[in-house]
C-alpha cells in the first residue's frame, strides 16, 4: 500500500481506538505511525497495543512506526478544604510547603524545586493557564503572589512556571519504568516531555543506546532558548503547541512553529506538529474551517508529520479524523503553491559526500522526470538526507533492518520497504527496479535513480548514483 501524500500522519491510540479492528481502520485511513501515551497506558496495555500493531504490520506488509510518549514531570497544586476556591483578581494568594488542605488564601505546592527556583516577578500559570499569578515575595518554603487573572481553582490542577528553569530532570521514576517497558516492547520512538535543556536528553540516550529514536517535545520557553542544541542531541522534534501556548503568549506560537520546522529541516531531523489540529472532531464528524487551515499550514510549511491526539484516542470519530487529515494533506500537496514553498525553503547540502549525492539525486530525478528516487540504507541516515531534500518525485527507502524502516515511517515522503541488502551493483539495480514496479511507483519503460554505498552493507557510506530503466518484467537496465 502506498500513500498519495508525503507528510506523515501520527495517530494516538486510546479508549476509542485500542482494538485491532479500529487500529487497522486507522492505518487504512492514513495513519503511518501510532502514538501510545504513557500518561494513560500501563505496561500491559502498552504490550497489547504493540502486539496489535505488529500483527497489522505483518498483514499489510508495510513497516509501521510506534511512538511511546513518556508522561514527564506533572507539577500540580495540592488540595483544598472544600475541593475548590474562587480566586479574585488582585487578591493575595500563597503557595507553600504546608501539606494541610488549602483555602482562598493559600494552598500546598508539593514541589520544593519550584519554590526554590521562583523569584519576585516570575509568573505562575495554573489550570492550563486559566489562572495567572505574579510572585511578590518568596523563599524556599513559600511564594506570596498577586492574582492577575483569577477564577475557580480546584484540587491538583497543573502548575506552569514559564519564567523559571526548574532543577528537575525530564525523567521521573514512572518514566524510567515506562521507558524500560517501551524498549522491551521494541517501540521505534521515545517522546520525551518537559525538555528544558540539552542535558535532559543525555540520560535517555544513555538508556536507549540506539534501540529507539529520541523525539524531544518542545513545550517550554527554556527549550526554545536552546533549540539548536536540543535539535543536535535529538533524533526528531515535536512542537507540542498546547503546553507551549500555555507557557508563552499564544500569538508567538505560529511563528515558533515555522521557526522550529525550518530549523529541523536544515538539520535533517523529522519534526511533528501536534496538539488540537482537528480538536472539534472529538465530538463532531467534520472539523472547523480554521482547523483545516491549521493542518494545511503545517503541510505547506513542510512538516514531516502532523499528529492527532484526543481526536483519534478518545473522540467519537477517530477514523474520520484520520481520513480528514489525509484528505487535507493530499489536497495541499497537489496545490502548485506547495511545491513552490517547499523549493524556496531548500537548504544547501552539507559538505559531505552523502549529502551531495542526496542533493544530486533529487536534482537529476526532477530534471529527467524520473519515476522515483530509491535509497538503500542500513542506519536510516541516507533516507533522512533524501527526505531533507523534499524531492518532487517519490522516495523509496530499501533497508535490510526492519527497525530502521519502522523509524523512517515518521519522515517526510519516505516509502519504506524491508528487503535484503544488495549483493552487487547489478542486484542493486534489479532490486530497486523490481520494488519500484511492485510498489506501483514506476511502470515499464520509466527510469529511476538509485543511491547506495559501496561496499554494500556499510552504514554511512553512500557514495554512488545509478540511473536505470524499469524493464517489462520489473527488472532493471542501464
Amino acid at each position: 500500500m502506498k500513500r498519495d501524500r508525503r507528510v506523515k500522519i501520527l495517530a494516538t491510540l486510546g479508549p476509542s481506538s485500542s482494538d485491532p479492528s479500529t487500529i487497522e481502520k486507522l492505518f487504512n485511513a492514513g495513519a503511518d505511525v501510532f502514538r501510545i501515551n504513557m500518561s494513560h497506558a500501563d505496561h500491559a496495555r502498552l504490550n497489547t497495543l504493540v502486539s496489535a500493531i505488529r500483527d497489522l504490520e505483518l498483514k499489510v506488509g508495510r513497516p509501521i512506526g510506534i511512538l511511546a510518549d513518556l508522561q514527564g514531570p506533572k507539577l500540580r497544586v495540592g488540595t483544598f478544604e472544600d475541593g475548590a476556591v474562587e480566586l479574585e483578581n488582585g487578591a493575595t494568594f500563597t503557595l507553600d510547603s504546608d501539606e494541610t488542605p488549602g483555602n482562598a488564601r493559600r494552598v500546598h505546592l508539593p514541589h520544593r524545586e519550584i519554590l526554590e527556583a521562583l523569584e519576585p516577578g516570575h509568573r505562575l500559570l495554573l489550570d492550563d493557564g486559566k489562572i495567572r499569578l505574579r510572585v511578590v515575595a518568596c523563599d524556599a518554603t513559600h511564594a506570596e503572589t498577586r492574582v492577575e487573572v483569577g477564577g475557580r481553582l480546584s484540587n491538583r490542577k497543573g502548575v506552569s512556571v514559564p519564567d523559571s528553569e526548574i532543577p528537575v530532570g525530564a525523567l521521573t521514576p514512572k518514566d524510567r519504568k515506562d521507558l524500560d517497558a517501551a524498549l522491551a516492547a521494541n517501540v521505534d520512538w521515545i517522546a520525551l516531555s518537559f525538555i528544558q535543556r540539552p542535558d535532559d536528553l543525555a540520560e535517555v540516550r544513555k538508556i536507549t543506546r540506539g534501540r529507539a529514536g529520541i523525539l524531544a517535545k518542545i513545550e517550554k520557553p527554556q527549550a526554545i532558548e536552546r533549540l539548536g542544541e536540543i535539535i543536535d542531541l535529538s533524533d526528531a522534534l515535536m512542537i507540542a503547541r498546547g503546553d507551549l501556548g500555555v507557557e508563552m503568549p499564544l500569538e508567538r506560537v505560529p511563528g515558533l512553529q515555522k521557526q522550529i520546522v525550518r530549523a529541523c529541516r536544515r538539520a535533517g531531523k523529522p519534526v511533528v506538529v501536534a496538539t488540537q489540529m482537528l480538536e472539534s472532531m472529538i465530538h463532531s464528524p467534520v472539523p472547523t474551517r480554521a482547523e483545516v487551515s491549521d493542518v494545511a499550514t503545517a503541510v505547506f510549511e513542510g512538516a514531516d508529520a502532523v499528529m492527532l491526539s484526543a481526536e483519534s484516542a478518545a473522540g467519537d470519530f477517530p477514523v474520520e479524523a484520520v481520513e480528514t487529515m489525509n484528505r487535507i494533506a493530499g489536497e495541499v500537496e497537489r496545490d502548485a503553491n506547495h511545491r513552490a514553498i517547499i523549493q524556496a525553503q531548500r537548504q544547501e547540502p552539507e559538505p559531505t559526500g552523502a549529502d551531495a549525492i542526496a542533493a544530486a539525486a533529487r536534482q537529476i530525478a526532477e530534471t529527467l522526470n524520473l519515476a522515483a528516487v530509491v535509497c538503500y540504507t542500513t542506519s536510516g541516515a541516507t533516507g533522512l538526507r533524501a527526505a531533507r531534500e523534499r524531492p518532487a518525485v517519490p522516495v523509496i527507502v530499501i533497508s535490510p533492518v526492519i527497525a530502521t524502516a519502522r523509524r523512517l515511517a515518521l519522515a517526510w515522503g519516505l516509502h519504506c520497504v524491508v528487503s535484503d541488502d544488495a549483493r552487487d551493483e547489478n542486484d542493486m539495480v534489479n532490486r530497486a527496479c523490481r520494488i519500484s514496479f511492485e510498489e506501483e511507483f514506476a511502470r515499464p519503460g520509466q527510469r529511476i535513480i538509485t543511491t547506495a554505498g559501496v561496499p554494500f552493507g556499510t552504514p554511512g557510506a553512500t557514495n554512488m548514483l545509478r540511473i536505470a530503466f524499469v524493464g517489462s518484467d520489473g527488472r532493471g537496465g542501464i
